[in-house]
């Protein structure tokens, strides 16, 4: 199956998730919201080490949305099962990063979204796992996003009725 009736709709909801909202819509977030990658550059180095309740760190959970994001560039380049062989605890298993660590992981993140967004905005033909993949990629971002923001307050976005 062809993408074109799903690709403009899921590239405008990526992008919102991790650039902001448009002064014109907003679908996901609020009107005014930064996004993720924005979002980021408010923290330290310090911030992102930090864990809540034992949990993971913020920059692990920006190192994980990397490197799925990496994998499905590399999925869109090359085809078959890039997910195949993925190491998913080596994400997770970041806790402490130093500034130069954490700016690596922000540029990372940043480059691999703006290659997928540029994917995303492509019709292609997919079968259904693949869609529902594609699907799912802004579907999980959007997921750590939210637990970003629970973890440190100052990447959230702006509360309803204060925009």
């Amino acid at each position: 199956m062809l993408t074109p009736d799903t690709s403009q709709a899921l590239a405008r909801l990526f992008s919102e998730l991790t650039l902001g909202t448009s002064p014109h819509a907003a679908y996901v977030l609020n009107r005014g919201d930064v996004g993720l990658i924005r979002s980021l550059e408010k923290l330290s180095a310090a911030d992102a080490s930090r864990s809540v309740n034992g949990g993971a760190t913020i920059a692990a959970h920006a190192q994980h949305v990397r490197y799925g994001l990496s994998l499905f560039n590399r999925w869109a380049v090359e085809g078959g099962n890039p997910f195949a062989d993925a190491t998913w605890d080596a994400a997770w298993k970041t806790t402490v990063v130093d500034e130069s660590a954490w700016r690596d992981i922000q540029e990372g993140l940043r480059e691999e979204s703006a290659r997928w967004l540029d994917v995303l905005e492509v019709p292609r033909e997919v079968d259904e796992i693949a869609l529902t993949g594609v699907i799912a990629s802004v579907v999980h971002l959007s997921y750590h996003l939210g637990a970003i923001r629970q973890i440190g307050k100052a990447t959230r976005g702006p509360r309803e009725g204060t925009f």
